[in-house]
Order: structure tokens, then sequence, then C-alpha cells
């Protein structure tokens, strides 16, 4: 099949609705594209034990996982970029004189280097997943962290980003924000997927919601911005489907003529 095509697509606010749940309409469109001979992978912001349920229910054995940091193709990692360990240290103690939490995430696990706090249960509670991090202060010690997550109000990361310059920060909820290594980005991810695949730009997909799907919308030929999605996401995307509640990508996908009507 000479048309086959690679197809991106975060997950919260694009594979999963608002309530975390998968529309039967895109389990559906997923599998048909499989039918078709296209490569179907996941890009998203989440850890791999995260959305192991939903790669596993979907079939799915390639994804860019900790917006790009961590990166597996037909089940073999690909890819890694670790966070800088000595910044994450330093960053931390200033984090213990601000009292904002931090969470250490490796591609197994994530640990909290505080015993129990209201922003970390209410901003992870959203994700409805079946783990919750555990109290581990020194996770971070001896072994590779693709993410941490940082507790704070909106505008409260500002003073890191002005003294942590090895992180870019990124707010995915009103309490937490992802720590990421500097210019780490789900696009990033995707490039190494695709040089490994060899599908030329017209023949690469992505389809996301989220502020963290920015640079992958605005680099990839075929984009696509979920109805639901942000006006700054909408901006930099090729195409603009419903919203993931109306079968967005299923409409999506028609619309970009992978699927027919």
């Amino acid at each position: 099949m000479t048309n086959r095509s690679v197809i991106f697509f975060d997950i919260d606010g694009t594979l999963l609705k608002h309530d975390k749940t998968l529309p039967a309409s895109t389990k559906e469109a997923i599998f048909q594209l499989k039918e078709l001979g296209h490569e179907v992978a996941i890009a998203t912001g989440r850890a791999p034990f995260m959305f192991e349920d939903l790669r596993k229910e979907l079939d799915i054995h390639t994804y860019v996982s900790y917006n790009g940091q961590y990166v597996v193709l037909n089940g073999e990692v690909a890819y890694t970029n670790p966070l800088n360990i000595d910044s994450l240290e330093k960053l931390t103690e200033t984090a213990l004189s601000n009292e904002h939490p931090v969470v250490y995430m490796d591609h197994e696990d994530m640990k909290a280097n505080v015993p129990e706090h209201a922003y970390i249960n209410e901003s992870i509670n959203t994700l409805k997943i079946d783990r919750f991090p555990t109290h581990d202060p020194h996770y971070y010690k001896g072994r590779e962290l693709y993410q941490s997550l940082l507790f704070c109000r909106e505008g409260e990361e500002t003073q890191y980003e002005e003294n942590f310059k090895d992180f870019d920060f990124i707010r995915w909820h009103p309490l937490s924000v992802d720590i990421l290594p500097n210019g780490g980005s789900k696009a990033k991810g995707i490039e190494k997927i695709v040089e490994k695949l060899g599908f030329p730009s017209e023949r690469q997909y992505a389809f996301g919601d989220g502020l963290n799907d920015i640079e992958m919308l605005s680099k990839i030929t075929n984009s696509v911005a979920m109805g639901n999605a942000e006006e700054s996401v909408k901006a930099v995307a090729k195409h603009v489907t419903k919203s993931v509640e109306e079968d967005g990508i299923v409409h999506g996908l028609q619309m970009v003529g992978l699927l027919s009507k």
C-alpha cells in the first residue's frame, strides 16, 4: 500500500472525552485505520503507565509519551530525553521552601516528595487513573526521569521559569505544571518515529487539543485540532474538527480523507 500514513493522537480531550471515556466511534475508527494499513500512534503528555489499558484496548504499540521524552516504536524504546537531575534537585529545594510539592516520574512509576498534599490529590484525580504517587523524596536519585510535576497556582511558576532554564514548564491543571527538558516536545518525539518509519511529511497526521499540542500541530503537515481545543491551538492547525464529545475523531478523519463518509 503506497499511500500508508502515520496518524498521531493525543489522549485527553482528543481520544478520550472529558470524563475520560473512549467514544465507541473513536475505537471503531482506530481499528478501521489499522485495517486500511495505516500506522496509528499516540502522542501524549501522560506517562506510559497512565495509558497502558488504552494501548491494550486499541492495540497500539507505538507512542510518544511524556510530551516527547520517552518514545516507543513497535514496543521497543526508540528515544529518551531525561531531565537534568542536578537542576531538578535545586528546583526541589526551591519548591520545598515555597511549600510547592514535586512529583518525580520515570517510565514505570511516580513518587511525591511529600507524604500528602491537597494540590496533588485534586489534580491527579482529574486524570481518573488507577495509580497515585506514593511518597519517596529520593526517587530522583540514580535513575532517569522524563518528567516531573510541580504543584502551584497559576502564575506561581514564573519564578521557576526565570531561574531554571534547563526546563520548560507547561501548565496542564490550575494546580499543576509539567516540568520537561528545555526544548523537548511531542513534535521532537514524533520526529524520531517518522525518521525510523520513513513516512514523508504529506503522509503524517496529528490530532490534538491542548497547549502541549501546539508544536506538534504546527509542524505536522496534516494537523487537526479538536473542536474543544483552545483558540491558540486551533490557530496553528491546518484543520479543525468537531469536539471529542461530538465524534470529532471520526469527523476529522473523514475531513482529511483517511476514512470514507
